[in-house]
């Protein structure tokens, strides 16, 4: 295994690579090159980092759609007004909110903000990489200067991707609803793959026409993000049942 530093490419400094690992990824001209399954694994991990904010926002959709509303009484709003299509099934169900759709943008949002003031100084270990580590004041979602401008940079880019999730997730439980099937079974999801798969789509494809030459699309992590894909149902069940422990969900799916 290579175990080189990893140097970044607009911070003086560099980042260096657990000692686990075994494998640094250079994000200063050709990052992420890979020599085998240890140096694809942690870019896995860096994928995952870099875009689990984003896949969280079900998180964020649960406490705003859910236990927001439960301990506070607040009012919640659900978008399809309780209305059927033309089919006589709901247009998406009674799980699916204005809270949830906007709050779970907003907690991305949050999130992106811790990780890139956690992961931005120099002395991090890969895969902890600031998703905003290719970014500047020059980009389009960079709204705002001073001292806090990269923060609110970050909050935007965690809350469109956040929100691209919920719609990916709206869209899943459409085309569920279409077909007949329930919104959970009584043991498991009865389409767990349209519970997953588009709101991870979702999030990568806004990713990647909306972040152009960012370091969270860079092209050598095609590999890696089809990946991730792949992988989302187990990651996403296992989020659902911490969700079912803590009281978040009525069911661990």
């Amino acid at each position: 295994m290579v175990n080189r530093k990893l140097i970044l490419g607009r911070r003086e400094g560099m980042f260096h690579v657990q000692k686990s690992f075994r494998q640094a990824v250079d994000v200063s001209s050709t990052p992420f090159e890979t020599d085998g399954f240890g140096s694809f694994f942690v870019n896995v991990l860096c994928v995952l980092l870099m875009y689990g904010s984003a896949y969280l926002a079900n998180t964020g959709a649960m406490l705003f759609g859910k236990w927001i509303p439960d301990k506070t009484g607040m009012p919640v709003l659900i978008i399809d007004g309780g209305k059927n299509y033309s089919d006589g099934h709901r247009i998406l169900g009674d799980g699916k909110s204005w809270n949830g759709l906007i709050g779970g943008g907003i907690f991305s949002g949050i999130l992106f903000i811790v990780a890139h003031n956690l992961w931005n100084d120099n002395g991090t270990d890969a895969p902890f990489i600031d998703p905003l580590i290719y970014a500047n004041s020059s980009d389009w979602f960079w709204l705002f200067g001073g001292e806090m401008g990269s923060s609110f940079a970050a909050f935007t880019m965690g809350f469109i991707l956040g929100f691209s999730c919920m719609v990916g997730d709206m869209f899943g439980s459409f085309v569920k609803r279409r077909r007949g099937l329930k919104r959970e079974g009584d043991e498991s999801s009865e389409a767990p793959l349209l519970d997953t798969v588009p709101f991870a789509i979702a999030i990568f494809i806004t990713a990647f026409l909306l972040f152009d030459g960012q370091i969270i699309t860079h092209p050598n992590l095609v590999e890696e993000i089809v990946f991730l894909i792949i992988l989302t149902p187990v990651l996403h069940r296992s989020f659902n049942i911490i969700g079912y422990k803590f009281g978040l969900k009525e069911v661990p799916y």
